[in-house]
């Protein structure tokens, strides 16, 4: 018997704001993943050794999904994890704008779910709860 394609209970879901620049896109998904991985350390996987035994860092076990959307299709998102309490990453508008840590946490503390420009969110939860969750983002190209 075969090991199943995706032998998992949960997804991983990216949704990104589909008129972003390329490099937006890169940047945001890099900073949702870590926030996913912080989530759910569980999911890293062991380190990868070549052929001449180098190491190199593990990674995720999981698959993403990355997906993307407009701006009230991630208000939408947005609003539909908090309902389900889901714990997110996101990425707002503004934090394209400061330089670290402190200031992105500074700046996000100024806006609340209903004002705040969604760039970026990213989930980790039972699939039937994703896909409800994200329901009406299309896959992105």
């Amino acid at each position: 018997m075969s090991e199943p394609k995706f032998p998992f209970d949960t997804k991983i879901v990216i949704v990104l704001r589909e008129d972003l620049a390329t490099w937006q896109k890169l940047n945001v998904t890099a900073f949702l993943t870590s926030g996913i991985v912080a989530q759910a350390p569980e999911i890293i996987g062991e380190p990868y050794r070549d052929a001449a035994g180098h190491v190199y860092n593990p990674m995720t076990i999981q698959p993403m999904m990355v997906l993307s959307s407009d701006h009230e299709g991630l208000r939408t998102i947005q609003r539909r994890a908090l309902e389900r309490q889901v714990t997110t990453s996101l990425y707002i508008e503004e934090m394209f704008s400061t330089g670290h840590d402190a200031a992105n946490r500074a700046v996000f503390a100024e806006f609340s779910p209903g004002d705040a420009r969604v760039v970026g969110i990213a989930l980790r939860a039972d699939k039937k709860i994703a896909d409800k969750i994200t329901k009406g983002a299309r896959m992105h190209d």
